[in-house]
């Protein structure tokens, strides 16, 4: 069997299809695969832990087939991509159901509170935050490169992180104050966008992603 060179991790939850058609896009003749098998993820290269739905629903599925060692020891030993609920599993806890992340970086996924949803006219901003926002990057990072600061990227959430450590945070996103859209350490990158849905600088990330050496 060919060595897998990217592993989507596939716990039930999101459109996974979409990631990999977009690391095709990138990168063809990429080796990669969209699995369930915890011994593929941990032989992988490169691991991607993209999701979408409620953060309990993720948590529970992840645990129900077995993944949560091999996605954890991922985070710590080769290239790793969080993408939207990829990125909240990481920390330690969740508004949403007040369930327990992964535990990898400490902090918080926190709700965005009503009271603040207004922009600077005063309207009334929708929970959730969907659509193009730009994003500020806020330390330099190889997976930036040949991207814009203040690109814009493609948002679909109602909760954000809260890291404990603020040099966790590679780039933030104002709505209407600003939050952590991306993070960044070691061999850790994770993002609350979509960059499989981000146009142009989204598939960039993610050829940057695929030939980035940590």
């Amino acid at each position: 069997m060919s060595r897998l060179q990217v592993a989507i991790v596939d716990y039930g939850m999101g459109n996974l299809r979409s990631v990999a058609n977009a690391f095709q896009a990138v990168a063809p003749g990429l080796n990669v695969e969209v699995t369930s098998d915890a011994s593929r993820i941990a032989a992988a290269e490169r691991v991607v832990f993209p999701g979408q739905g409620a953060m309990p629903d993720c948590i529970r599925e992840l645990d129900a087939r077995g993944l949560r060692q091999v996605v954890v020891e991922a985070t710590q030993n080769k290239p790793f991509l969080g993408i939207c609920i990829g990125l909240q599993m990481l920390f330690d806890h969740s508004e949403e159901g007040n369930v327990a992340g992964l535990g990898v970086f400490a902090g918080e996924v926190k709700r965005f509170p009503v009271s603040s949803m207004v922009d600077l006219d005063g309207h009334k901003l929708k929970v959730p935050h969907m659509g193009w926002s730009q994003v500020k990057q806020t330390q330099a990072h190889p997976l930036w490169a040949q991207i814009e600061d203040q690109a814009r990227f493609y948002y679909v959430h109602s909760y954000y992180v809260q890291p404990q450590d603020a040099t966790l945070t590679a780039a933030t996103t104002a709505y209407p104050f600003e939050f952590t859209g991306a993070i960044a350490r070691d061999n850790v990158f994770a993002v609350q966008f979509h960059p499989e849905k981000s146009a142009a600088a989204g598939l960039q990330l993610l050829r940057n992603f695929v030939h980035w050496q940590p």
